[in-house]
């Protein structure tokens, strides 16, 4: 016969095991913004005026999550593009910490968001690719 207890002894790693995986993300997200980000946006988020802008408290990063994943993927003015250095899963990772730190508050990105952004990102470049001179 299984008590209560022994019970709750049994739920507790299941319970465990299935939350770890998103505190593992959060977790690595902050690691690899630490990793690739944090040298020109600060690990404050502040950036550094006049030449790297502001994350914390930026209506950009809390907006529309396409235009976000699209500019991390493919850079802009100076930014570096990600898209052959990072997986779906890391830009996810940096860019969910990023809409969750500094006072943001703005929705997660997901792995398949990012792969989404990528494919038309490919898509489009490979159309280029294909028109007449």
């Amino acid at each position: 016969m299984i008590t209560a207890r022994r019970l709750a002894a049994l739920a507790f790693p299941l319970a465990v095991g299935i939350a770890a995986p998103a505190l593992a993300f959060a977790a690595s997200g902050q690691q690899l913004f630490m990793d690739n980000c944090s040298a020109c946006h600060q690990p404050t988020g502040k950036g550094v005026k006049g030449a790297f802008p502001a994350l914390a408290g930026s209506p950009f990063v809390q907006g529309d999550p396409k235009i976000v994943i699209t500019t991390v993927l493919n850079g802009r003015a100076g930014m570096p593009s990600f898209k052959d250095d990072l997986t779906d899963p890391d830009l996810a990772a940096i860019l969910t910490y990023v809409r969750s730190s500094w006072g943001n508050k703005a929705s997660a990105i997901k792995p398949a968001d990012v792969a989404a952004a990528r494919a038309a990102a490919n898509a489009a470049a490979k159309a280029r690719g294909l028109q007449a001179h």
